[in-house]
């Protein structure tokens, strides 16, 4: 799922960087983002699962005992949250899998 996601995101932010504009690239696709009303829901949608999965990532990794959970966060805006949830949850199964040994 993971590398599905890492493919499917990627190629289309690195057309966006790729596509000649006229104006700040921050402005641009903030605009693109809000362009009309379902793009606008796309986007609060997935804002707002970003951020319920990375109260769920930090608070799963202080009770499990996983490091480092700042770069799955970090990472899921950088890269996806498609790309790291699912990436996370490998790293949550693993450590709950030896706990259990």
């Amino acid at each position: 799922m993971a590398v599905v996601a890492l493919i499917a995101t990627q190629v289309n932010n690195i057309a966006f960087f790729l596509q000649p504009r006229n104006e700040n690239m921050m402005v641009y696709g903030i605009n693109a983002l809000y362009a009309n009303p379902i793009t606008a829901s796309f986007t609060n949608d997935i804002l707002l699962y970003a951020l319920a999965g990375c109260i769920f990532m930090a608070v799963e990794a202080r009770k499990l005992g996983i490091r480092h959970v700042w770069v799955y966060i970090l990472l899921s805006f950088l890269v996806a949250v498609s790309v790291m949830f699912p990436l996370f949850l490998i790293a949550r199964q693993y450590k709950i899998s030896q706990q259990h040994e």
